[in-house]
């Protein structure tokens, strides 16, 4: 499972990328390989504030639909439009072009560097 070093994660598979006060979200590779074919996804519009762990939006897949939780509290900043017309590239390009929003970090969340994510993911397969 590709999970990139610089990341920070969360116990229900979002990644967070910062730089200075703000923050790019999305899910993880492990995420959108568990949900399978991504077809809709709903995010907030720009302006909206959420507490970390907040619930954002939803992803909806061929298997299920769930819902997107906030890493890092704050004021969304960003939204990935494309991913209205092209949900699949939330499953081709997870910590890429599938990028879900853009916060302006205002509230910590409790986050896990890679190494432990990797553990986590491994105690989730026993």
């Amino acid at each position: 499972m590709n999970v990139p070093g610089e990341l920070e994660y969360t116990r229900t598979h979002e990644w967070v990328r910062r730089e200075e006060d703000l923050a790019t979200v999305g899910i993880t590779d492990h995420a959108q390989d568990e949900l399978g074919d991504v077809v809709f996804i709903e995010l907030p519009e720009e302006g909206a504030s959420f507490g970390a762990g907040d619930s954002f939006g939803t992803i909806e897949s061929v298997k299920a639909v769930s819902d997107l939780y906030t890493p890092v509290g704050g004021e969304v900043v960003g939204v990935n439009a494309t991913l209205n017309d092209s949900p699949e590239r939330v499953n081709e390009d997870p910590y890429g072009g599938g990028w879900m929003i853009k916060l302006r970090v205002s509230g910590e969340g409790e986050l896990l560097s890679a190494d432990d994510y990797e553990k986590l993911l491994e105690e989730e397969e026993i």
